[in-house]
Formats: structure tokens, sequence, C-alpha cells
């Protein structure tokens, strides 16, 4: 997913277990480090598809596309709106890019366009093989009656993200009282091959919509607002957990004064997300993947005090890691059918420091407690990974970094992943999303 990088582009990777000098760990001609910083890549245009089943895939030409919200801007707190770097066959073309804002792809309320344009999950929900991007907004609002629904639709198409967004249509039986209709959830929790959308309704209850989606923004059904175990959704795309089919929600409920919280997951079944199933200790955030070997999916919860695994979940085998403060996300960058676990800024007492990206191995029976790889930031900045996927087509997920300095300077590098050491050495390409302001609103 669903549904959330810092680097800088003289990113150092350190091999900790695959080899330094095997010829495994150095990247091929696809691989060469392409530097677009600084100097501004060519615009070029978004490449036209024909529709496919990839995620991420506006513009439907099988190959993965990456968005970028936070933009480097030098204005006082302005939203410089969302920025979408197309795909190919051989990796992302920096070139073929573009600007989403709310002046120029905003959806008006009462007149007025939206304060804010940020995007906040991606799925194919009208069914018709282009992937479409959910945008939270901030329509205007006077206070009195029930509040415009914030959420909007780009859809996609041949030529990508194109034209006016349409608002996200919830149902009045759908909603409580005077709540925004927010934190949209992609999934498949009916299991018919549609996508649907789940939303926070008010307090602990969520809203249902079913999919396809009309080109309106009107969902194919809806009901009444459904109990859940918490009020905070975990925005993006969901996972079927227990691999029965069915899409699972992770909610969570209020942060305690550690910024952590208990989360549990809502399990999809033939009428939706309507049953509570595991539980998970407080943590800042989860992610899933197949890194310990199992027949289910396992999990990593991070935490101020250390990350706690939950291997084959729903099962009771357990780790923990030392890593306190950090990001996880999981992705196999070695494609051996395994997830990898990699963690991003914090502490250690895995070896590694604050402000590196660390990358724990999947093995068939848990998780290497050894970081296996150290990408390590040569610039001062904070470290987030933008996303983990096969951008450039070899079955191997690839790694994006993003480091920032203020809101005037950044970098974003790409590191494909590969067999033995994981991830490449060197970026295949480096850019800066300042490239994105030379094409004005939407341009």
């Amino acid at each position: 997913m669903g549904t959330a990088a810092v680097v800088s582009c003289a990113l150092l990777l350190a091999g900790c277990g695959g080899g330094s000098d095997d010829a495994a760990g150095k990247p091929d001609a696809r691989h060469r480090p392409v530097s677009m910083a600084g100097k501004g890549a060519p615009q070029q245009p978004v490449p036209q598809g024909k529709g496919s089943k990839v995620e991420d895939d506006f513009n439907g030409d099988g190959a993965p596309d990456l968005v970028l919200d936070d933009l480097v801007h030098s204005g006082h707190g302005d939203d410089a709106g969302i920025g979408v770097v197309y795909g190919s066959g051989s990796g992302l073309r920096p070139g073929a890019r573009q600007l989403l804002s709310a002046r120029a792809n905003g959806a008006r309320t009462k007149g007025e366009l939206p304060a804010s344009f940020e995007s906040e999950a991606a799925c194919d929900l009208d069914k018709d093989g282009f992937t479409d991007l959910l945008v939270s907004t901030d329509p205007p609002y006077d206070g009195l009656g029930q509040p415009p629904v914030p959420l909007q639709i780009l859809f996609g198409s041949p030529k990508g993200l194109t034209g006016k967004a349409v608002k996200v249509k919830v149902p009045a039986q759908s909603r409580i009282g005077n709540d925004w209709s927010d934190q949209p959830v992609c999934g498949d929790f009916d299991g018919d091959g549609a996508s649907d959308l789940v939303l926070h309704a008010s307090g602990a209850r969520l809203t249902f919509l079913r999919g396809p989606f009309k080109r309106s923004g009107a969902p194919r059904a809806a009901g009444k607002p459904l109990a859940a175990p918490g009020n905070d959704l975990v925005t993006g795309r969901a996972t079927d957990v227990d691999r029965d089919g069915y899409d699972d929600l992770l909610v969570r409920k209020a942060a305690n004064a550690s910024g952590t919280a208990v989360g549990a997951l809502v399990l999809g079944g033939p009428k939706g997300p309507a049953e509570t199933g595991v539980l998970f200790p407080a943590g800042t955030e989860t992610a899933f993947g197949r890194f310990g070997g199992g027949k289910g999916t396992d999990a990593a919860v991070a935490g101020p005090n250390g990350v706690a695994l939950r291997y084959d979940v729903p099962g009771t085998q357990r780790g923990t890691m030392e890593s306190k403060n950090v990001a996880v996300d999981t992705g196999d960058l070695d494609g051996d059918g395994l997830s990898e676990l990699i963690m991003s800024g914090g502490s250690s007492g895995n070896g590694g420091g604050a402000g590196e990206v660390r990358v724990f191995r999947g093995r068939t029976t848990k998780l290497d407690m050894n970081a296996s790889a150290n990408v390590i930031p040569s610039a001062k900045g904070t470290t987030q990974v933008l996303a983990i996927a096969d951008f450039d087509g070899d079955k191997r997920a690839d790694l994006v970094l993003r480091t920032y300095r203020g809101e005037g300077e950044d970098t974003v590098g790409v590191y494909p992943g590969v067999k033995l050491d994981l991830v490449a050495r060197k970026p295949q390409l480096t850019f800066s999303t300042r490239e994105f302001l030379a094409l004005g609103d939407g341009a």
C-alpha cells in the first residue's frame, strides 16, 4: 500500500553479510546510476498504456508509478501539490512527471477549491485497469450542518491522472452526525474482485463502500456504519493477513502519551469488514510481510522501546528487536519469495544508528536479526522510505528513499534490489522533487 524517506544523491551502501565483492551485489546495465539531481530531467510525455493489474499503475502500461507528497517548495507552509513520476519497463522515468494540485485538479465545493490536496491511497476503484488516486482535501465549511466529504478521486487513464477529481459520494445512511468521512483504506474486503473503500465514520465506527465505483464517485452499495475496535484507520492499501481471500483492515485505538496505540485487525468477509480478529501490542506503526517463512503473514510492530514480531499471524510465535523509534516497511528485495524487513531512523542494538536504513533478510525459519545491508546517507538530513516495489521489472522490489533538508532541498534515490546483497550499492537514479516546480499548477 496502503495508502506513505530521506536520502542524498551520494548515499553509501555498506553490505553487512552478502559479500561486498560478490558480483550479485553489483548492478547490471539497467542499474547504472543516472543522476537527475540539480540539473533537471527534460520533460517527457507520459507513456500510454492499455490497462493492467499492476498496483499503482495510473497509466495502465504495466509499470508501477511513484507518488510524492511534501514536495520541495519555497513558500511558507504552502501546499506544493502532489508529484507523480511514471514508470517504464526499465524503471522510473523522472522526465515523465506530473504535478497535481487543488487549483488544477481539485473539485469545487460551493464554488470554492479546497485549501489542501494530499494523496491518501491508490487502487483501481472503477475496475477499468487504471489505478485511481484517493486525495484528501480541506473543503470550505462554515461549521453548520453536516460537513462535505473531504475525499476526492482522480481517475487513471491511458494518459495517467488527468482532468478534474470527483468527490467520493458517501450515502447518508453510511455517515454519522456531523463528522468528517476520512482516513480512506483501499482493499477487496468482500472478496468479489472489485476494490472497496473503508472510511472512518465517527468514534469507533467504519463506513464500508462497496466497489466498483462509478465515475461520479458513487460506490456500488453502502450500508450502515460498522462497529470497530478503534478510531484510527491505517490508511493506504489493506492486506489479506489471514490469506482467506478477503482483505483485512488494521485499526488502532487513540494513542497514549508516548504516541503508541494498541492495534487490531478487522477481518474481511462476504459482508465486508465486520469481525475483529487478532490484537497487536501498542506501537506507532505496523508492517506486514512474509519474513519468517511460515504459511501465513508476519507482522512487525514498531514502538519507542523496540520492534515486536508476530510470526504467522494469528499464530503465537513471537520475537523482539531492540531497534527503537524506527519506521518499518517490508518488501522482497532479492526475489526469493520472502520479505525483508526495512527499518529507517531511530536507534538500534543491532548495530544500527540514527539516520540510516537497515535491511534484515527474510528467512525460511525466522527473520535474520542482524542487519544484512545498511544504507547510510552521506549528507545530513531526515531519512524516509517512500516506496518498495519492483519498478524495473526484474522480479525484485526496489527501495526508494528520500533525504530532505528543510522545505527547500531534497534528493530521491532509487536503489534496485539484487539477488544476494539485497540492495545495490549505488542508486539507479536520483532526482529532486524541486523539478516539479517548473511544471506549475498541474502542467
